[in-house]
């Protein structure tokens, strides 16, 4: 089987929406990845870093879906990562109430051996310093690497993350930041921008309106699921990048169909990541379930049409 190495913050989150609030629930950029591209025929490892605070049972949750932790540093004595957030009636803002970076503060990632040849790379959201170093370690070139970024990075470490941005093959961002590091209002002239810092491929998430996928001069569009209701929109994002790396490891193919297809899958994982608080809904997710919403996807988007 191909090799996916995810890279991404595992974490405490405490979230409060108009549906209700949690205490310290499991989350992290890295968890919902790793928990979304499980759901794929292939290896995967986490690296990352939390302390002894750390439940037990969360690193068995995520061995239990086959996800190598080994990459997974422990303090001693150490706090992990700790986000809380209050959602707004739209669901699609939010304030961050308090980020406590602890472990991660002083963070230097390990690769693991059986790794370091990983198929593809998933950078999830975290500091360019540490995806950079994460890169070096790699003993050969994966076939993709993939990286998630936010306007964080942008406003405080721009330079480092202009030089990780390239190195990697595909860029995700949201429509906003697309636009930030691009100084360009149009999603289509900032794609062109973006292409000229190095990826190959653009990826421009638009939350409940879909996501595009940008390759020279091709341009391809994939809905967002219509729901009735959203209940907790924290890693969606996540869950949207770890389907779309996964599909493209399992099938081991990099080419502009492929990522065409994980699009729809990424954005398929994503639509059950937020119909329960944090990584619920995830883990309780079946393949069934997961087929029946891909041909409501497949409804959604197809149609055939007569030209004269």
């Amino acid at each position: 089987m191909n090799k996916l190495l995810i890279v991404g913050t595992v974490a405490f989150d405490a979230i409060e929406t108009p549906f209700g609030k949690t205490d310290k629930i499991l989350g992290g950029a890295g968890t919902f990845i790793g928990l979304s591209a499980s759901h794929f025929k292939l290896q995967s490892a986490i690296v990352s870093v939390v302390g002894d605070d750390f439940p037990q049972e969360y690193l068995d949750l995520l061995t239990s879906r086959n996800i190598d932790i080994s990459g997974l540093e422990v303090v001693k004595g150490g706090k992990t990562f700790f986000w809380s957030g209050r959602y707004h009636n739209d669901m699609n803002s939010r304030d961050t109430l308090a980020t406590e970076l602890n472990v991660l503060a002083d963070f230097n990632p390990i690769v693991p051996e059986n790794f370091k040849d990983a198929d593809v790379v998933m950078l999830g959201n975290l500091h360019p310093i540490v995806q950079t170093g994460v890169l070096n370690q790699m003993t050969q070139k994966p076939k993709l690497v993939v990286l998630d970024t936010m306007n964080f990075w942008m406003d405080c470490a721009l330079p480092e993350l202009l030089d990780v941005i390239k190195r990697v093959d595909v860029i995700t961002i949201n429509d906003e930041e697309a636009r930030q590091l691009s100084g360009e209002y149009s999603l289509v002239k900032a794609a062109k921008k973006i292409h000229t810092m190095g990826p190959k491929y653009v990826v421009i998430k638009k939350g409940e309106h879909g996501a595009l996928i940008f390759h020279d001069h091709e341009i391809f569009f994939a809905p967002a699921l219509p729901l009735a209701d959203v209940f907790d929109p924290t890693g969606a994002g996540d869950t949207f990048a770890g389907g779309f790396a996964g599909f493209i490891t399992q099938q081991g193919d990099i080419s502009f169909d492929t990522m065409k297809t994980a699009i729809i899958q990424g954005s398929n994982l994503a639509s059950f990541c937020v119909e329960k608080f944090g990584t619920e809904r995830m883990l309780s997710l079946t393949k069934h379930e997961v087929n029946e919403r891909l041909k409501q996807f497949k409804a959604l988007t197809q149609f055939e049409i007569e030209l004269s």
